[in-house]
């Protein structure tokens, strides 16, 4: 009997220390990705899974926003700012295999500038003038000017290292050098990684990641209840933050992202070519109200495309505050009434919720808005290629993203030669001064021309289970850093 008895006990403490011992996390997401390449696709999602993950770049964003080394361990730049020679790290592997060296490099970036590349966000590339191999460990890339920024640019999901042998399946097969690697995809539900015991840098301590997809706020809330997820970064169900709070068995993560989030306008859809009609649009706009009943008082009101926690940002809420009777004047002096738009709206709660508030808000001044709810592939495929579109809402979670407006083939279809030449004064402009002035008039600019509705800076309000550390607070890349999470003992 008393044999049996110890042996009990030993089998219940051996089964309470693998209960503990967890060997996985699980992170749940509203958006799937739709594809695994975040060199060929705008989506947040694609990072969210793969960056700092599957892929490396050359450089890295870490938890404070800082840039560190990646798979290049260090870098050096001539006195005019022109010529950046990058050392590689050696005896790095693909997941596959095949050896990672400076020709992986050049055929990334020469693949990202081509003609007819599909990279997102070609103007990270396009400064580069030609991209030289020294060695295999040592690459030169010259500049057509100069730059003291270019370290920044190749942090980006978008300059993610990839190799000739595996570029042309890693949508859905992805191949890179990370802490972790693909294992499978079960679409409309999970995307597994496992962790790569080949990685060149210190070992992950977790073994295997489940990016668990949760589109429905209540799903996501019942999950977490359940612990079912581990972790959800970006919390779909704000208004149940509370109760997370009260619960020891969580913590809730608030912290700031680079998302603005916009009420997006097609300047080149009439009469939204009218600046006085845009200008009418975002006067009938109450951020508060917005934040209030979309997100339940997380977020922070921005009057242009810059996040507030930027040295360089300019409180301009002022110049679009709040004014429906401005709003009315504005569409009379434009010869507009009767004006009916249509409104696409992606799956992310801010966006489903906070349309339905803003379609009531351009209703009390005259403004009609069909709402068309799209899923993500739809928005990219019609809103973001097609510019099918007259109004829609969207977080903009790419750091330093204001030189998209440069762009007149960008979805909203501004592209105005002056904010151009700001934009390309910026890109050779060294002195932190200069900078913050240039940065400060393009912010302006575009507040000026009312390009979109600025609302809020989306906050970064998550969940987590009490037990898992290493959690980044806040947000400066749309990344999950798997690596830096682990279990408490």
């Amino acid at each position: 009997m008393f044999h049996r008895l110890k042996l009990s006990v030993a089998i219940l403490a051996l089964m309470a220390g693998a209960a503990l011992a967890k060997d996985s996390v699980t992170i749940g997401m509203q958006l799937e990705p739709p594809n695994l390449d975040p060199t060929t696709g705008a989506a947040a999602a694609i990072r969210e899974v793969t960056q700092l993950n599957v892929y490396e770049g050359l450089t890295r964003f870490n938890a404070d926003g800082s840039i560190g080394p990646g798979l290049a361990e260090k870098w050096d730049v001539t006195d005019d700012g022109k010529v950046w020679t990058f050392t590689l790290r050696q005896g790095v592997k693909f997941h596959d295999g095949t050896t990672f060296d400076a020709e992986d490099v050049k055929f990334t970036l020469d693949r990202a500038m081509a003609p007819d590349s599909t990279n997102a966000q070609k103007q990270l590339f396009a400064p580069i003038e030609s991209v030289e191999v020294v060695d295999p460990a040592t690459v030169r890339i010259t500049l057509k000017a100069p730059s003291g920024n270019f370290d920044f640019n190749m942090a980006w999901g978008d300059a993610s290292i990839m190799a000739p042998e595996s570029v042309a399946t890693n949508a859905t097969n992805p191949v890179g050098t990370g802490p972790y690697r693909f294992g499978q995809w079960v679409q409309g539900d999970r995307i597994e990684l496992v962790a790569n015991p080949d990685y060149w840098g210190e070992k992950p301590s977790i073994p295997k990641a489940v990016f668990k997809v949760i589109a429905d706020p209540t799903a996501a809330f019942a999950a977490m209840m359940s612990e079912d997820i581990d972790v959800f970064p970006v919390f779909p169900a704000p208004e149940t933050l509370a109760q997370f709070e009260g619960d020891s068995r969580f913590k809730v993560l608030q912290g700031s992202t680079e998302g603005e989030t916009i009420l997006g306008i097609n300047n080149k859809q009439p009469p939204l070519d009218n600046v006085k009609v845009r200008a009418a649009i975002a006067h009938a706009i109450n951020r508060q109200e917005i934040i209030d009943g979309a997100m339940f008082g997380y977020g922070t009101p921005i009057g242009t495309h810059f996040a507030p926690h930027h040295p360089d940002y300019v409180d301009l809420t002022a110049q679009s505050a709040y004014d429906p009777e401005k709003s009315k004047a504005l569409l009379a002096e434009a010869g507009v009434s009767g004006l009916k738009l249509r409104m696409h709206l992606p799956p992310p709660t801010y966006a489903r919720r906070g349309g339905e508030i803003i379609a009531s808000q351009l209703r009390a001044v005259g403004i009609e808005t069909e709402i068309i709810n799209v899923e993500w592939a739809q928005w990219l495929e019609q809103v973001f290629k097609g510019k099918d579109f007259d109004l829609t809402i969207v977080s903009h979670v790419e750091p330093a993203d204001i030189g998209i407006y440069a762009r007149p083939d960008y979805y909203f279809q501004y592209g105005k030669p002056e904010f151009k030449a700001i934009m390309d004064e910026l890109a050779v402009t060294v002195d932190p001064a200069k900078r913050s002035e240039l940065n400060k008039a393009a912010q302006k600019m575009i507040a000026d021309d009312y390009v979109n509705g600025y609302l809020f800076q989306l906050a970064k309000a998550g969940v987590a289970n009490a037990k898992l550390e290493g959690l980044w607070l806040n947000s400066p890349a749309p990344v999950v850093d798997l690596a830096a999470m682990r279990w408490a003992d």
